[in-house]
């Protein structure tokens, strides 16, 4: 992967919508140059997926958690993990707990009552966002350090 695909991915991370014309011009490449690069992107799993981002309140689930959460019964969980609406992310972990979730509810009482689903299984804490003052950050965080790094002097 080279400078050029950075700038590709910065792009895309950006606006993942952008036509590929438009994408060509801001990496000065052709159309079907920069097609084939992002075609050998997705090919190689460099570019995993294309996704929009959704505003959790505007469709009624402004309450999030994160669950961390210790169980022996690891495989019969993660099946209930899977088929759980609220959970939107699951990690293994390493430490006092084997998982952490991210969870999302449309209220406390909805939390509580995945929570009260949770007990079979083990043992739990959950610490509720009261509000997330940093945006997420996108893996390719600059243009200006993709160019940095193709043009170090």
């Amino acid at each position: 992967m080279d400078h050029i695909d950075k700038q590709i991915l910065f792009h895309l991370q950006n606006q993942a919508r952008i036509s590929m014309t438009e994408l060509g011009k801001c990496v000065s490449l052709s159309q079907p140059a920069v097609t084939e690069r992002v075609r050998r992107l997705e090919e190689n799993g460099v570019i995993e997926a294309y996704r929009t981002v959704i505003s959790p309140e505007k469709i009624g689930k402004g309450t999030v958690a994160y669950v961390l959460f210790r169980t022996k019964e690891c495989y019969p969980f993660l099946d209930f993990c899977r088929s759980a609406p609220e959970v939107v992310e699951c990690y293994r972990i390493s430490g006092e707990h084997n998982y952490l979730l991210k969870v999302m509810t449309d209220s406390t009482k909805s939390l509580e009552e995945f929570g009260s689903q949770c007990d079979p299984y083990g043992t739990y804490t959950v610490l509720i966002v009261m509000s997330s003052p940093i945006d997420p950050k996108f893996l390719i965080p600059s243009l200006e350090k993709v160019n940095l790094i193709a043009d170090p002097e």
